[in-house]
């Protein structure tokens, strides 16, 4: 709803969402896919504004909004919105896209669930589901709606935060060119899975009290859709070589159906370093260090 009085902007960062768990449970007869999943955020992200009281639209800008074609989730989002309560006061979106699309670490879901938050800022006195939106909008938004380190399940419509998860210093490696938008359903057509109606919540999260012991809880699961994405796109191992042979690399994962992996180093001064090196060697992927974590 357009309103006279314009708000302040509000500013929301839809940060990167990385797999570091993912086990695929089955098929649903709908074809959505069952999954259990510990997520967490990384410390780098897109920024999102949104001018409550404008005209409702969508601008892009940044390194990668040349690379958005089709339809735009944030305008589905907004036209969900509206459906939803026609007195909601929406405005105008502003994204700079400062993440890689296609890329298996939900820049498009963080996207749309930061204008959520943001809307639902701007909207205070209004009561709608604010979840069931999100969970129609995709199985990421979810879990990017909440932005906190969570175990997720069921088709990602399930989320329950997870208090007190380790941070972790990591460097993210995406190659561009191995990002084709239709690559998700690739990946998940070379599984052989079971149907199934629904899952159950997954165990609860053992103690992981520090990094270490995090990381052998990731390694005792890992990402069940890693094989079948190097064999969708074979660069993808080369990424996980590249990151396993770099000195303090301590794991090496893929973030859903990828293309995008990450290691896991010692410190943040070590993943700095690391990718200085592999940008020197490797200058048409885009890497970052960072950390995960709340």
């Amino acid at each position: 709803m357009l309103l006279p009085t314009r708000q302040a902007v509000i500013a929301e960062r839809a940060r990167a969402k990385i797999n570091l768990t993912l086990r695929v449970i089955g098929r649903r007869a709908d074809g959505y896919h069952l999954l259990e999943s510990l997520i967490a955020f990384a410390d780098v992200g897109d920024e999102v504004r949104v001018r409550p009281g404008t005209a409702p639209s969508v601008s892009m800008s940044g390194s990668y909004a040349g690379a958005i074609t089709g339809g735009n989730l944030i305008d589905t989002t907004l036209d969900r919105l509206a459906a939803a309560d026609p007195q909601l006061v929406l405005g105008a979106v502003e994204v700079e896209k400062r993440l890689p699309i296609a890329a298996g670490i939900g820049g498009g879901s963080a996207d749309a669930a930061a204008v959520l938050r943001a809307v639902r800022r701007a909207n205070p006195e209004r009561s709608i589901d604010w979840e069931s939106i999100a969970a129609s909008l995709g199985a990421d938004v979810s879990v990017c709606l909440v932005d906190r380190s969570s175990l997720v399940w069921g088709v990602g419509e399930h989320v329950a935060p997870v208090a007190s998860l380790p941070r972790l210093s990591v460097v993210l490696v995406c190659p561009l060119a191995a990002a084709p938008l239709q690559k998700t359903k690739s990946v998940f057509r070379q599984l052989s899975l079971p149907v199934a109606d629904d899952s159950e919540p997954p165990a609860p999260l053992p103690g992981v009290a520090d990094a270490a012991a995090l990381l052998a809880h990731m390694r005792s699961i890992g990402n069940d859709l890693r094989q079948a994405a190097q064999a969708v796109m074979p660069v993808c191992a080369e990424v996980e070589a590249a990151l396993a042979a770099l000195p303090d690399c301590r794991y090496v994962s893929l973030s859903g159906a990828g293309p995008t992996s990450y290691g896991v180093f010692d410190d943040d001064d070590a993943a700095r370093a690391a990718a200085e090196h592999l940008r020197t060697h490797h200058p048409d992927w885009w890497i970052t260090a960072t950390t995960l974590g709340d």
